[in-house]
């Protein structure tokens, strides 16, 4: 099995797709009310359902790494994008930063690498 995609609610749709792209998304399918990502690396697809009435996840993170999370970060704030963390490193050895989409999903962006797969304390097969 492989994870495909993942799909979140978006209150006004053109402000997400615009934010979404400025994430670095390509934009693959639009219509009124569905917009569908492909992510940079990988395969995977991320999308966007019209609902004015989204009030956002707070109880779910969508998760995008990057390998140059720093320097993504810094050109992220150059084009506007507001973060509520900056790039800092936590005990599970991820590197992480937090910002909200506009209709309020919460997101990080983060770097791993293989631990993101292979921890130290993997459980064996």
């Amino acid at each position: 099995m492989q994870l495909n995609q993942v799909t979140v609610s978006a209150r006004d749709l053109d402000a997400s797709i615009a934010f979404y792209r400025t994430l670095g998304l390509k934009l693959i399918v639009k219509n009124d009310h569905y917009a569908r990502f492909e992510c940079p690396d990988g395969g995977s697809t991320f999308s966007l359902h019209l609902d004015p009435e989204a009030r956002g996840v707070n109880e779910t993170t969508i998760y995008f790494e990057d390998d140059e999370l720093d320097g993504m970060v810094v050109r992220l704030k150059a084009r506007g994008i507001v973060f509520d963390a900056d790039p800092v490193d936590q005990s599970w050895r991820w590197r992480e930063a937090y910002l909200r989409d506009p209709t309020g999903n919460r997101i990080c962006l983060y770097q791993a690498g293989e631990i993101r797969r292979f921890p130290p304390w993997r459980l064996k097969d």
